[in-house]
């Protein structure tokens, strides 16, 4: 489906942003394919969304193409040795479960991360040590030509909250990989992550999770606190009270008012540490 001027506050967890000038979700591969065929030569500005967890459009909105992919992007396959074939708009918490469901360990730590997997690829999410990158074999996707191309474990490099995957990319499936375990193990290791993150982090508030990466063995909530930015806020945006490193609409804020906070934070950080915060979350459309 093509939409015009689509509200994008829609589908982020901030519930902010203006319009995209096209919003596309495609119902196939066929779909995208055709699209992008038709599109290459009339547009450049294409961004991909997954589950807009970590990310801020701006008021504005995107004078360009969103594609967010449909449902039918959205599975989960069990193939042989461990190894799960994933939709790339499956939610991330969904192939934790699933591999419980089939006694396959190492994607506990999944249940913590808000987001699909094609964005957990592309940014390497991860969360208390673990990342995606350990459980990844291969992906297929096309590109913004509407070619298909394949990457396996070796041709890709991956670095904390990254990769080098190119940026005119749209992931269609993963394979990951997993070992066997024992589902009440799996299940107990589960929990323990989701009540760590319970405890940690703020749950049901519009946020889009961790704003700052970690610096190089630093925590982004610990800097922002001990600077004395924890009770800094701009408009309807502030700070958690329970994870400094997420920011917050309280119902009334704008985009505008999210970055403005995000630069008040960055900048006070910097005067008092000299450490230039990196962004995490995607900023997207024009100031």
């Amino acid at each position: 489906m093509i939409y015009r001027n689509e509200k994008l506050s829609k589908y982020n967890w901030f519930n902010l942003g203006g319009p995209a000038r096209i919003f596309f979700k495609p119902g196939s591969e066929t779909d995208l394919k055709n699209f992008l065929e038709e599109y290459n030569n009339q547009e450049k500005n294409i961004y991909i969304l997954g589950a807009g967890s970590n990310t801020l459009f701006r008021d504005s909105g995107f004078d360009g193409i969103i594609i967010k992919l449909g449902k039918n992007f959205s599975y989960t396959k069990l193939l042989n040795d461990n190894k799960i074939e994933v939709g790339a708009a499956t939610l991330d918490k969904a192939v934790s479960d699933f591999a419980l469901e089939n006694s396959i360990a190492g994607f506990e730590f999944l249940s913590c991360i808000p987001g699909s997997i094609g964005g957990a690829i592309t940014m390497n999410s991860g969360c208390y040590g673990y990342d995606i990158s350990k459980n990844f074999l291969s992906l297929n996707a096309l590109n913004f030509r509407g070619e298909l191309k394949s990457f396996s474990k070796d041709e890709i490099k991956f670095f904390y909250r990254g990769s080098n995957l190119p940026r005119d990319l749209i992931i269609l499936n993963v394979t990951l990989q997993g070992e066997s375990g024992n589902k009440v193990e799996i299940d107990n290791k589960k929990k323990m992550l989701i009540n760590q993150k319970k405890e940690s982090q703020p749950s049901r508030i519009k946020t889009c999770g961790s704003t700052f990466k970690n610096p190089e063995k630093q925590k982004a909530w610990e800097i922002i606190k001990s600077s004395n930015c924890s009770n800094f806020g701009v408009g309807g945006a502030s700070i958690s009270k329970k994870h400094s490193n997420f920011f917050l609409n309280n119902g009334k804020a704008t985009s505008a008012d999210i970055e403005a906070l995000i630069e008040k934070v960055r900048n006070e950080v910097f005067k008092k540490t000299g450490i230039n915060l990196e962004l995490e979350i995607k900023i997207v459309g024009t100031k």
